[in-house]
């Protein structure tokens, strides 16, 4: 069915992604500069190590493979980092990008689907959200997405590249048959700090702010398994091919949990407590962030069907066990109690 170039798909999502695209009978070429990525994730295609600000790399590869079409993954994505040095983020996440873009130009390479988030949106000004909510970012990381999305509309109006961007809210999960898993260093996301606290890997969790207006004080937010994520972008990857307009849409499940569930669901699925500490409410953090996937449905024919909070816990514990056996194994420095 073709060669499909998956920047960034060495990385948590980009890997989940490939295996959906070779399910579908595609052949995910992944490039990464391993910054963030995992050499180990990429099982499914062809691997190219290689940077995004090398045009004539990008183009090689492309006409080498005769990629059809591009999914871009590859970017920066800590939000407090992002605060810290934007010029970082906007050189990787913007100007790499435009270089990406025009390695497709000089190719013929005409569909392209961008894996955007819903930090395009910033502070909600209704809830659930949906596609026409005003996006007024509130750090560089939201605003170098909103930035390449802008750019895509121009690219087609004068290139012809139609794209379709995915506005995601949080990625959870791993893959159901342990292949690969979330991986992140540092780790910021809730479900594996939660998951390391159960471990014993860290001493506890840190809960900021417990007086939120919400149910039981701590925020909410709209969890989506990582395969669900894979699946939309093979089915965005199938609308454009088919000819179709494009088109930005979100990806959630419309359902949201707060930290707490969080908790109670690792604990469930894991037979362990929790340790946890009461902090602050973070700056800007909002009380709930829950999407109007309804476009997503009707545009792709998308249902998340994996993202039930339990089944994001008990797949990303089972593969965070596993991965914690494997590093404690004889002859593998464990760092289990460090």
């Amino acid at each position: 069915m073709g060669s499909i170039l998956v920047t960034g798909g060495a990385g948590y999502i980009g890997s989940h992604t490939c295996k959906a695209l070779h399910n579908a009978g595609f052949t995910p070429v992944t490039f990464d500069n391993l910054v963030y990525g995992h050499r180990e994730a990429v099982k499914w295609g062809p691997f190219v190590e290689g940077d995004l600000n090398n045009r004539a790399l990008l183009e090689q590869v492309i006409r080498e493979h005769a990629v059809t079409a591009v999914i871009h993954f590859a970017a920066y994505a800590y939000v407090g980092e992002s605060m810290q040095y934007p010029e970082k983020y906007f050189s990787n996440n913007v100007v790499n990008t435009l270089n990406l873009l025009d390695a497709m130009k000089s190719c013929g390479t005409g569909t392209i689907v961008f894996s955007s988030t819903c930090a395009t949106y910033g502070l909600p000004e209704r809830l659930p959200i949906d596609e026409r909510h005003p996006q007024n970012p509130v750090n560089p990381y939201g605003e170098s997405k909103l930035f390449v999305e802008r750019v895509l509309k121009w690219y087609e109006v004068a290139h012809g590249i139609r794209s379709v961007p995915l506005r995601y809210f949080n990625a959870a999960g791993a893959d159901a048959e342990g292949d690969i898993g979330e991986d992140h260093t540092p780790e910021t996301h809730l479900i594996p700090l939660v998951i390391e606290a159960a471990l014993g890997v860290r001493s506890h969790v840190e809960l900021f702010g417990t007086d939120y207006p919400t149910p039981d004080g701590t925020a909410i937010r709209d969890y989506i398994h990582v395969t669900d994520l894979g699946d939309a972008h093979v089915k965005a990857l199938d609308y454009l091919l088919a000819g179709g307009d494009s088109v930005a849409l979100n990806l959630g499940t419309g359902n949201g949990y707060s930290v707490k569930e969080v908790i109670s669901a690792v604990e469930s699925v894991s037979g362990r407590s929790v340790p946890t500490q009461l902090s602050a409410r973070r700056p800007g953090d909002p009380s709930e962030l829950v999407a109007n996937a309804v476009n997503a449905n009707q545009r792709l024919g998308w249902v998340p069907v994996h993202s039930s909070l339990e089944n994001i816990a008990r797949t990303a514990w089972n593969w965070h066990r596993a991965t914690q056996k494997m590093s404690s194994a004889p002859g593998i420095e464990s760092t289990v109690g460090m």
